[in-house]
């Protein structure tokens, strides 16, 4: 049996478009089989247009969701608006298809939300999955100032004894990293309230702090055992092996983050002098040497395991069509699978910054020295670290008195 994509007959109003759909897969990388499965359902959505005489320029997110009702009835495959996502990202890359326009806020709540995350943004240079996460936070205290009829806010009449009584009864039903988010975002709502003139003067002070003991542990980096383990786990054979083991050796000997990581152009870096550009936190953008055995990862990776179809400046892409750029949970997911592969447990992306840390300090590097590495603000950031060298600690730790004391 034929799968050829290109030998898919679609009839009706997508039929014109469907050549260049089956090229466009065909670009990004997709098998033979996936992209006969996205032809054929180029074909049923044609034929489901044609039937209700529905025009493509009136196409919207209602017809579509009637169409997958349809297909959820039918079948068990390609039944979603998920589904739908490369052939409707192709039709409005024509124009054939209107773009999806933003939702409105169904209430005064989410309307708030909406300006305060594009204060975030805009005015603060914070990410948008920040952004998100600070409004979701706050999302519960703002509902407790929602008129009985629901359609006001009332925060007017705000005042300190509302802000501590919110956190009291909130913030011990959370997880300690939770709550201090929560009242971290909480100040930062009651700062933005203030500069749009809700409320009176600045309540970001009277919000509690979340009783914690933030030095109080160890940052938990890998020896070097465990890392030769972990990428040892890598199939250098491998397109994906290839990338893992790349993305692992920026993470371990560079120290940088799963999203900076995700960031990494082809532009950034600078193979003759020896650096590379990091886009960090708050649109920071700052340049760190290339060591030779990253430099030699990178290189490997780009030559024989990045798809040619790749789209996109980005380094890391994805290994299945679309091949696309990589997300910051897909290296995430890259350090998780390959510590489960290694049998060294769960491991997140963050505890090999800290990997690399530990080895700056016992290479002889200084605080300041790694925190301008790992791009602290705060000295206050880097000073965990002091505690890495246990054995220059136990020389200055005062004796036991023992049992006579």
């Amino acid at each position: 049996m034929s799968i050829d994509p290109f030998r898919v007959r679609v009839q009706g109003p997508l039929g014109p478009f469907a050549a260049g759909f089956a090229r466009e897969l065909t670009r990004q990388g997709y098998t033979q089989i996936s992209a006969l499965g996205q032809m054929r359902q180029l074909a049923r959505l044609s034929r489901w247009l044609a039937l209700e005489g529905i025009d493509l320029k009136d196409l919207g997110a209602s017809d579509l969701d009637r169409f997958v009702r349809t297909r959820r009835a039918a079948c068990r495959q390609l039944r979603s608006i998920k589904a739908l996502q490369p052939i409707l990202s192709h039709l409005r890359a024509l124009g054939v298809v209107q773009q999806p326009s933003p939702r409105a806020p169904d209430n005064p709540v989410d309307d708030l939300l909406q300006r305060y995350r594009r204060y975030l943004t805009v005015e603060r240079g914070l990410g948008k999955a920040t952004a998100i996460g600070y409004a979701d936070c706050v999302r519960p205290f703002l509902r407790q100032r929602l008129s009985p009829d629901g359609l006001a806010l009332e925060l007017a009449g705000l005042a300190t004894t509302d802000i501590v009584a919110f956190v009291v009864a909130h913030c011990p039903r959370l997880g300690r990293g939770t709550a201090s988010l929560t009242v971290t975002a909480l100040r930062s709502l009651l700062g933005f309230l203030h500069v749009e003139g809700l409320i009176g003067h600045s309540l970001a002070a009277c919000v509690p702090s979340v009783a914690g003991r933030r030095l109080s542990g160890l940052p938990r980096g890998l020896d070097s055992d465990q890392i030769e383990r972990l990428l040892a786990s890598c199939d250098c054979g491998t397109s994906l092996g290839c990338r893992d083991f790349a993305v692992l050796t920026v993470l371990v000997r560079l120290g940088l983050r799963a999203g900076e990581v995700a960031r990494l152009k082809l532009d950034d870096v600078d193979w003759r002098a020896g650096e590379i550009l990091v886009r960090g936190k708050g649109s920071c953008i700052e340049q760190l040497p290339l060591p030779a055995d990253v430099g030699e990862a990178v290189a490997a990776y780009l030559r024989h395991g990045r798809p040619r179809t790749a789209q996109g400046r980005t380094i890391f892409v994805r290994v299945k069509a679309p091949h696309g750029a990589l997300s910051s949970s897909g290296v995430s997911q890259i350090v998780a699978a390959a510590g489960r592969r290694a049998g060294l447990g769960q491991i997140c992306a963050h505890r090999l910054r800290h990997t690399a840390a530990s080895a700056m300090l016992r290479a002889g590097a200084s605080l300041p020295e790694v925190g301008q590495v790992l791009r602290h603000r705060r000295t206050l950031t880097t000073a965990i670290y002091a505690k890495v060298d246990r054995e220059a600690l136990r020389t200055i730790a005062r004796p036991w008195p023992g049992e006579a004391a």
